[in-house]
């Protein structure tokens, strides 16, 4: 016989009402409280990202600035320096040199260090809107000197105007600026020919542009084919001739960057190049160190350029993200060096 489980509906509840569900107003609750949670989670996301983009971005300023920096000094503190302890004694027979009546501001050693300020004309870059042109409104700097080769000279024909070298080098080539100096002084001339063969090379006159005025190398100076003859001692050091025009330009991509003209030989003729050295640096600032006064000042107060000793930079520099500020701007940052002339400190 079998048995059947009754059991008793409770006192006052239907079975209707024993398996209803949520009503639409605990819905609404619910999703309410949801999407606050949401809403709190997304919020907090959100501000974690913003507060990573700008601390990456801060970092892109930070390390532009450490760069740009570091190339400029290197340029300041080289400019002027040949190697050789010769009382600024120079033997300049390049045709757009000071000795040939020329005015080309590469070619002039004695004006190792020369700025300009925002409201002056630099002769070494045009002012303009277009790319590589200098902003108007920013200071720039030209810097000369001898890049760091460690070469020296084996021996020195003077009459067949060439030198032979110690040893072999690739950083050489036709049409090159070279310094060569010794004790008695420093010469400065094109190459007109080079022989990595034989390591020789040469500095005659006729060949070359801007080409050299002389193939004597003597000091003083002097604008004749055989000129002031010099035979330069084994030992002599020998170096490639550096200029640098440090400006601020306007870049491909419709902002602004840190350029640097640099001495190139482009189809056999020695001549500046621009070339974009860091991005997004919108401004640049140039004070000047002028013995004996104490302060630094603007270009158009230094007097002498030939006894500038340090040189102050104040860059801006802009985060490469363009949204990266609390503002949905660009994050920018001023910083400021100061760099010493290292052959004009005593």
């Amino acid at each position: 016989m079998s048995s059947h489980r009754f059991t008793r509906p409770q006192p006052g509840c239907s079975s209707r009402q024993r398996s209803r569900g949520f009503t639409l107003i605990e819905l609404m609750v619910a999703m309410l409280l949801g999407l606050i949670v949401i809403a709190g989670v997304v919020s907090v996301f959100l501000a974690n990202q913003q507060s990573y983009r700008a601390n990456q971005a801060i970092g892109d300023v930070q390390d532009g600035s450490r760069l740009a920096f570091e190339m400029m000094a290197r340029d300041i503190r080289d400019a002027g320096l040949n190697g050789c302890d010769n009382s600024g004694r120079v033997a300049n027979v390049l045709n757009n040199g000071p000795a040939a009546g020329g005015t080309t501001w590469w070619a002039d050693f004695h004006n190792a260090v020369h700025g300009y300020g925002a409201g002056q004309t630099d002769p070494g870059v045009t002012t303009g809107t277009a790319a590589t042109e200098r902003v108007a409104g920013t200071d720039s700097l030209q810097l000369i000197g001898a890049a760091d080769s460690g070469l020296s000279v084996a021996s020195n024909n003077a009459t067949s105007a060439n030198f032979k070298l110690n040893e072999p080098t690739s950083d050489l080539q036709v049409g090159d600026a070279i310094i060569v100096c010794d004790p008695d002084h420093t010469a400065i001339a094109q190459i007109t020919n080079y022989n990595s063969s034989n390591v020789t090379l040469v500095h005659n006159t006729g060949l070359g542009s801007p080409g050299n005025c002389s193939k004597g190398l003597g000091f003083p100076a002097v604008c004749t084919t055989n000129g002031n003859g010099y035979t330069f001692s084994p030992n002599s050091q020998i170096a490639k001739l550096t200029a640098a025009d440090w400006y601020i330009g306007n870049n491909p991509v419709s902002g602004r960057s840190l350029y640097r003209d640099y001495l190139e030989v482009v189809g056999g003729v020695l001549k500046p190049m621009p070339q974009e050295m860091v991005r997004d640096v919108t401004n640049m600032q140039i004070l000047y160190h002028q013995p004996p006064n104490g302060n630094f000042v603007a270009a158009a107060a230094v007097t002498n350029w030939s006894i500038v000793d340090a040189v102050q930079v104040t860059l801006t520099v802009q985060s490469t993200d363009k949204r990266a500020g609390t503002d949905i701007q660009p994050i920018s940052r001023t910083f400021t060096s100061t760099t010493t002339v290292r052959n004009r400190v005593p």
